[in-house]
């Protein structure tokens, strides 16, 4: 669930009429119009992408009701075959799709924030953990409306957005299983805590790059009013 099913490789584009104006790019965005194949919503990768999210509360319950931490796992696990199917598929059958691509990343940032949640609510992590999570992606979000003055909703996903995400995502399932009220396997739990470090740092690491390209973009790009005139 890295990066590696439908997720944009490059901006979600605003409407035609919204279209950026051609410009020299900031260092670090290549692409900022990706490439997608239907603008169908009923395609089978985003049948496997609204499944994906459909696991969420499923897991929620597993971790706060019974505590079955191992089939919770178990859903994670789905979740992260279902993510490099939907992107195979997508990729093999040219569906390749804006509903898909809006999907992916919006699941991946739901497990993670479920997941952790939950974890911090059964007092297996902090809520500094949470709230640096939630944190910078409330930064990334109040990036958007200065992006839109240019003609875009989001950057490219960059090389170290992708790796925490997988680092997060490996994270918490290894915590769930190794907590002492789970299997109690002391070497996932290690492993489990040198992910989320390594995640959160790397995620914090890929925003303030957001940032620093949006202010790179802002500069390089007029506004849109000033385009058309």
């Amino acid at each position: 669930m890295a990066g590696t099913g439908t997720g944009p490789a490059g901006p979600a584009p605003l409407p035609a009429a919204a279209a950026a104006p051609a410009t020299a790019l900031p260092a670090g965005v290549d692409v900022l119009v990706p490439a997608y194949d239907t603008d169908r919503v009923w395609t089978l990768p985003n049948v496997l992408s609204l499944l994906r999210l459909a696991g969420v509360p499923l897991m929620v319950w597993l971790i706060l009701g019974p505590h079955s931490d191992v089939l919770a796992v178990l859903v994670l696990a789905a979740a992260g075959f279902t993510d490099w199917l939907d992107g195979h598929l997508a990729r093999r059958w040219h569906q390749t799709s804006r509903v898909g691509q809006m999907l992916d990343p919006v699941a991946d940032r739901l497990y993670i924030l479920a997941v952790v949640v939950c974890l911090a609510l059964r007092d297996l992590v902090p809520w500094w953990l949470v709230v640096g999570l939630v944190a910078r992606d409330v930064v990334i979000t109040a990036l958007v409306p200065a992006l839109r003055t240019r003609g875009f909703s989001s950057l490219p996903v960059h090389f170290l957005g992708k790796a925490a995400t997988f680092n997060l995502l490996y994270a918490f399932p290894l915590i769930l299983l190794g907590a002492p009220s789970g299997t109690d396997v002391a070497v996932a739990w290690v492993l489990g805590w040198a992910f989320a470090l390594w995640g959160v740092g790397l995620y914090w690491w890929a925003g303030l790059l957001y940032v620093v390209q949006t202010v790179q973009l802002l500069r390089s790009t007029p506004p849109l009013h000033a385009s058309a005139g």
